[in-house]
């Protein structure tokens, strides 16, 4: 499944990380603050969507956080300490799932699949995320954005993949409408375009035997809307000029545009964080 919504105590470190991911990358997110938006940098600024709880004490908030969510999950570099420990004796007590990733013990990428099962497992849409602020805990900022990076991607390509393979595509207006593509890169630009991010992700991150499984799909789509093979006599000599074959039909050319589509994919929007 993936994330519906991350929320947090908005605190310096762990909790600020988990809502700057959110807001990047457009997920919804929110979280109970202490009365006055306080954390140790200042006021928590206006830019976050969070609500103040009644009162200015930080164990208020970390038990609103931990009551609102599906499940608690709390990263740090070392055993649990002051409010993440709270935030671990919290969830207990309400008898919410919780996590404790220790970073000194499990790599990154490691604890980023632990994170992604143990989200599939008690189906979690509503994600609290904890750990320490960054006083104790300088580098916990970028750990908690490396990891949450990981989780997305791990799960964008589980829950997509046999779709995304099956799919037809409807994404763009009637050929006779536009210019056709003359080129491969012309092509491979106007994918870039077309395609959601979602689908950028999931191909970017499939190992090059399984592009020959979107010919029925994404290739159907290039041959219609980009005018293979009748209608286009460049972009099919594009295509047999890069794959070095002069008898390559406008069958098989959008596997050439697909190939290159994921070259280009592989370096911008597969999983860059990945430790």
């Amino acid at each position: 499944m993936i994330i519906k919504k991350i929320i947090s105590g908005a605190q310096t470190g762990a909790d600020r990380a988990a809502l700057d991911f959110a807001i990047d990358n457009e997920i919804p997110h929110g979280g109970w603050v202490p009365k006055g938006r306080k954390a140790e940098d200042g006021l928590i600024a206006q830019r976050y969507g969070v609500k103040e709880a009644p009162s200015a004490n930080y164990g208020r908030r970390t038990e609103l956080n931990v009551i609102d969510s599906d499940g608690t999950l709390i990263v740090s570099h070392g055993k649990l300490t002051d409010g993440s420990a709270l935030t671990q004796r919290l969830a207990q007590k309400h008898n919410k799932p919780c996590l404790h990733i220790d970073l000194n013990q499990i790599p990154e990428f490691k604890s980023a699949v632990e994170i992604m099962h143990w989200i599939n497992r008690q189906g979690i849409a509503v994600l609290n995320v904890a750990g320490p602020r960054a006083s104790k805990d300088p580098q916990i900022y970028d750990s908690i954005m490396d990891i949450l990076e990981t989780v997305f991607y791990l799960m964008v390509i589980e829950t997509n993949m046999p779709d995304f393979i099956n799919r037809p595509y409807e994404m763009a207006v009637s050929a006779s409408n536009r210019k056709y593509p003359e080129t491969v890169d012309d092509a491979v630009d106007l994918l870039m375009e077309e395609l959601p991010l979602k689908d950028k992700t999931i191909l970017a991150c499939m190992a090059e035997n399984q592009l020959q499984n979107l010919h029925p799909s994404l290739g159907l789509y290039i041959r219609k809307n980009y005018g293979l093979p009748a209608d286009n006599e460049k972009l099919l000599a594009s295509c047999r000029e890069l794959a070095g074959d002069q008898e390559l039909d406008g069958d098989a050319a959008p596997f050439i545009v697909i190939k290159r589509l994921w070259e280009k994919l592989k370096k911008t929007h597969r999983l860059r964080r990945i430790k």
